[in-house]
């Protein structure tokens, strides 16, 4: 009578073996979307803060958002 599964036939540790495969492959999915999620944030130390306004006018003008005569008027008027 040890070995009674109290009416489950066997099938207790079948259905226990399955819920531990799917807990860990719930745990590996929520590590992986997590490492999923962190790589698509901005990296630190490249954000919008961290640039000079004389970049910020190169790019600007790279975008075409001003023309040339903006853009070296804003230049000389950030250079030391």
């Amino acid at each position: 009578m040890m070995n009674d599964w109290h009416g489950f036939g066997g099938w207790g540790m079948g259905f226990g073996f399955i819920f531990m495969l799917l807990f860990w492959g719930l745990v590996i999915l929520g590590i992986a979307a997590l490492i999923r999620w962190l790589m698509t944030q901005s990296p630190p130390g490249r954000g919008s803060r961290d640039k000079t306004p004389l970049e910020i006018v190169q790019e600007r003008y790279a975008r075409g958002e001003i023309d040339r005569e903006e853009y070296e008027q804003k230049k000389r008027d950030l250079e030391p």
